[in-house]
């Protein structure tokens, strides 16, 4: 793999440089020795351009600030290993210096997840890109950890394999992020969650051990290892190399649109049609002010875009299933070139740009929730949004389905003045999670926790948080990695 990406800065920071709003008291000051030391491991950058960009990510929260010349935090040096035994010796030399290491690549996280809270060393695993290797018989890749979408998927297109992972941040984000926030595309309910097409991984612990999970297609031999590691957000190791499962890429595609009276009308048809036995790759429905602000709506309808991209007979069947179970409901045909025109912009995020100079405060929340409560939590998000003073948007879409639940992704904003930003933002956020964790769902689908979420984690979590803290103090007992995420 010829070309080398880069990571894609979510907005420019005013006047370049930019000062750091946690207190430098609460910052480890590195030594001139080990700086040095590190310099001797690998290629590393301490000048203060390259150090604050590869200390932020796409935090909607911190774009805000970024405009006011701001960040959150900043690293004092920035290591970029180009293989695993360099990120080794880094890794260790950080373990017995007790100095904090954040691990990032793309950095096209939306919760702050890649904000080295702590300072010290930033890991940009970039230099580690390209395909190791593709079994083409068992439909396995071998890929590193730096490797952006669009540069793993082109080097599968000439045997016939894809990965089958398109979140709407493919352009921006590596194989790295995808696993450490375990991520979920826009295929997700024909090829599942990053979790499901992880075969094994290659990952450092703190202690500098090199430890590669089993490969099997399955195994009874205890735990999955590699599960471990798959949603740590960097706070239980560093992903070196991964090996993903790749499907036969097929060219033949279904493509419909439809609107149903309701958005609750709509989630039933979606949970008919997976609870029969349908995959269709791509099952987006958009409550009433999306379908208005996205697909030309009146506002009185919610629309479902169905995209199903498989061998032709298995296409032919979906098709068959989905039109008899619309049939049954208030489902209407629209038009649908609907599906052409949300590909063709599924993953610009300009809109968020705009925004947030403009001064609005907006983010986005995904939750996950079984079909049974799922009328419930986004009745209660909606409301709890609502009821936060200057909130000027609350809407919702269901954009992942599965055969138990869904989940539904949902676009809130305010306009508070600039002196209530902060406050504006925690409140909504505040809201809208506790209602969500209240009805029944999760705290996130596949965002993550990052530092956004870590303070509900206990909430959300409950006594599964003695498990995730026994897990880090047996493999990170000195707390160097990432700190402060998953709410530990």
């Amino acid at each position: 793999m010829s070309n080398h990406r880069e990571p894609t800065s979510p907005i420019d920071i005013q006047g370049g440089a930019a000062n750091a709003r946690v207190s430098s008291s609460e910052v480890m000051q590195l030594s001139p020795e080990f700086l040095n030391n590190m310099n001797a491991l690998c290629p590393v950058a301490t000048d203060l351009e390259t150090t604050t960009e590869a200390s932020r990510d796409w935090w909607p929260h911190d774009m805000h600030w970024a405009l006011e010349g701001v960040v959150t935090q900043r690293a004092s040096i920035v290591c970029r290993p180009t293989h695993t035994d360099e990120v080794r010796r880094v890794i260790q030399l950080c373990n017995e210096q007790r100095v904090p290491v954040t691990t990032a690549a793309g950095r096209s996280g939306v919760s702050g997840g890649s904000i080295p809270i702590k300072g010290g060393v930033v890991l940009d695993m970039c230099a580690m890109q390209g395909v190791v290797s593709v079994d083409e018989i068992s439909g396995v890749v071998e890929v590193l950890p730096g490797t952006f979408g669009p540069d793993l998927e082109a080097h599968l297109q000439p045997y016939g394999l894809t990965i089958g992972h398109f979140p709407q941040s493919f352009d921006i984000s590596t194989v790295g992020g995808w696993i450490a926030c375990r991520g979920a595309g826009q295929y997700s309910t024909r090829h599942g969650k990053i979790d499901d097409m992880v075969v094994a991984l290659e990952v450092v612990l703190a202690d500098g051990t090199v430890v590669r999970t089993s490969d099997a297609p399955a195994g009874a031999d205890g735990p999955d290892r590699a599960s471990v590691f798959i949603g740590s957000e960097g706070t239980l190791g560093v992903v070196t190399r991964a090996w993903l499962r790749a499907h036969p890429r097929h060219e033949h595609q279904w493509r419909s649109a439809w609107s149903f009276d309701s958005f609750d009308d709509g989630m039933e048809a979606c949970r008919r049609i997976i609870r029969a036995g349908a995959t269709p790759a791509v099952l987006r429905l958009y409550d009433e002010k999306e379908s208005q602000r996205s697909h030309g709506g009146d506002g009185s309808r919610s629309f479902l875009l169905v995209l199903d991209e498989a061998h032709e007979e298995i296409v032919a069947a979906t098709e068959r299933l989905v039109e008899q179970e619309f049939a049954s409901l208030s489902a209407r045909r629209e038009d649908d070139k609907l599906v052409a025109n949300w590909l063709s912009h599924r993953n610009d995020t300009s809109g968020l740009q705009a925004l947030t100079k403009k001064g609005f405060v907006i983010d986005t929340m995904e939750v996950a929730a079984p079909w049974s409560r799922l009328r419930n939590v986004r009745r209660d998000v909606i409301a709890a949004f609502e009821s936060v003073s200057g909130c000027r948007l609350a809407s919702c879409h269901l954009s992942h389905s599965y055969i138990d639940g869904a989940c539904l992704y949902f676009t809130f904003a305010a306009t508070p003045g600039v002196e209530s930003f902060d406050a504006t933002y925690g409140a909504l956020w505040d809201a809208g999670q506790r209602a969500a964790l209240g009805a029944g769902a999760n705290l996130s689908h596949h965002h993550g926790v990052g530092l956004n979420r870590s303070r509900f984690m206990e909430e959300a979590l409950g006594s599964e948080m003695v498990v995730l803290r026994a897990i880090k103090s047996a493999l990170d007992p000195n707390g160097i990695l990432n700190p402060g995420k998953l709410g530990l």
